[in-house]
């Protein structure tokens, strides 16, 4: 099972010093064509779009998000920070594994 990040381009950067492959989106339609391209991929499992992605493209995300299981959307902060309202990831983290770190 692979990752997939879709995001700015430091994100998908980063996350490929790591082997994950990604694809830069600076548009709506760029972020759309990357996620629809991400769930023709059989072996992809896991699809990390940052926050600020995820906005561009809300009317196609959410509506996948409530009705698939699989592959799974994870929604991240990006360098700039997690959006007004949003949790950071350290936050997350520690709600998740029950340890502040």
């Amino acid at each position: 099972m692979k990752y997939f990040i879709i995001g700015d381009e430091d994100s998908v950067l980063g996350f490929g010093m790591v082997g994950v492959e990604g694809r830069v989106a600076e548009t709506a339609a760029d972020a759309e064509a990357a996620f629809r391209g991400a769930l023709e991929v059989k072996d992809i499992g896991i699809i990390v779009v940052t926050e600020r992605t995820a906005e561009l493209i809300r009317r196609v995300l959410d509506p996948y998000v409530l009705s698939r299981r699989f592959p799974l959307v994870v929604e991240i902060p990006d360098r700039a920070g997690p959006l007004p309202g949003r949790k950071s990831i350290r936050e997350m983290v520690t709600e998740a594994i029950g340890i502040k770190l």
